[in-house]
């Protein structure tokens, strides 16, 4: 949607994403240059598996809570205000740390992670984290390894523990 002065603004939809609460502010067609800006909110405990993005760097910038990020060898614990990279073919992942859950941004170009979170959402019944869906099988973790190859976004180990 365009305003009068030609200012893009996107309509709010909340979406559930594995365990987060997700929307996409900017979508990575709203714009020429591809970006995408992703508000996550997640419970403490959730962490993703390892995985790489082969086509994308994906920034985390933190607004309320404590997010650990590893990416490659370096791990680093963010907070309100702080941000930092997960590097395109750099293995990475992150963890919420903070006992009443996080929110944070995720910034990425080309699409393709919008185009993973969207196919593995689906419409948030309410404004609010959906139920747990608990640490995945390994039947769940093939298949959602499976929904990433085509957007170029690879599982290659576990979710980070305590």
């Amino acid at each position: 949607m365009t305003d009068q002065q030609g200012v893009s603004t996107v309509a709010r939809r909340e979406l559930w994403f594995l365990d987060a609460l997700a929307c996409f502010h900017v979508a990575h067609d709203d714009g020429q240059d591809g970006i995408t800006l992703f508000e996550a909110a997640a419970p403490y405990g959730t962490s993703p598996p390892l995985h790489v993005h082969h086509t994308e760097d994906e920034a985390f910038y933190v607004l309320e809570g404590e997010l650990r990020i590893q990416a490659g060898d370096a791990e680093v614990r963010l907070r309100a205000g702080q941000a930092a990279l997960g590097p395109a073919g750099v293995p990475h992942t992150y963890r919420v740390e903070s006992r009443g859950g996080a929110r944070w941004l995720n910034i990425t170009t080309h699409g393709d992670f919008e185009g993973f979170a969207r196919a593995l959402s689906r419409p948030a019944e309410r404004s609010e984290l959906p139920p747990p869906q608990g640490k995945p099988t390994p039947r769940q973790l093939q298949l959602m390894a499976a929904a990433a190859r085509p957007y170029g976004i690879e599982l290659v180990g576990p979710p980070l523990e305590e």
